[in-house]
């Protein structure tokens, strides 16, 4: 399903293979217009740029949780990446000159494929359990593992760096 470029490597056993160390529980669903690695945004930024908004549905008996989140104008979804690869820890992405650890990408392929995704609240309906967002770059069906709301005072970093490898 996933092949190997060159500079990657794999771990000797795969994650997926192993008895987990503790339970994680799927709390809903994201519903986008993305139904292929080929179409979906590689990021937030160009899921914005694509303009398609998506949604997130909350299964029921989660739903109560929601309650007060509406104070966001930003909220974090967690997500599952259940269809990538989890024995890569070396990568080299298709636009990189450089191989590079798992932990220093931000690809779905990694032993625990939790997304991060940062994203416009839009609309809230806690009875239904939507939330409309303004855009999401994961595909249809991606599991919810949790929601945080946006803290601007707590998660914004300006001063934060990132100096990308030249390509």
């Amino acid at each position: 399903m996933f092949e190997r470029r060159d500079g990657e490597e794999a771990t000797a056993i795969d994650p997926a293979t192993l008895r987990p160390d503790d339970h994680i529980v799927f709390i809903g669903r994201i519903r986008s217009p993305w139904t292929s690695r080929e179409t979906c945004p590689k990021n937030i930024a160009e899921a914005r740029e694509a303009g398609r908004p998506a949604t997130v549905e909350i299964d029921e008996p989660y739903r109560r949780g929601l309650q007060g989140l509406k104070r966001a104008t930003h909220i974090m979804v967690l997500s599952w990446f259940q269809a990538a690869p989890r024995n890569l820890i070396v990568q080299k992405p298709r636009k990189a000159s450089e191989s590079s650890g798992v932990f220093a990408l931000r690809s779905p392929a990694r032993p625990n494929p939790i997304g991060v995704h940062v994203t416009r609240l839009v609309g809230f309906d806690v009875n239904a359990g939507t939330l409309a967002l303004d855009a999401m770059d994961a595909l249809d069906g991606t599991p919810v593992i949790d929601l945080k709301p946006y803290i601007p005072a707590v998660d914004a970093y300006p001063e934060a760096i990132f100096e990308r490898s030249s390509k």
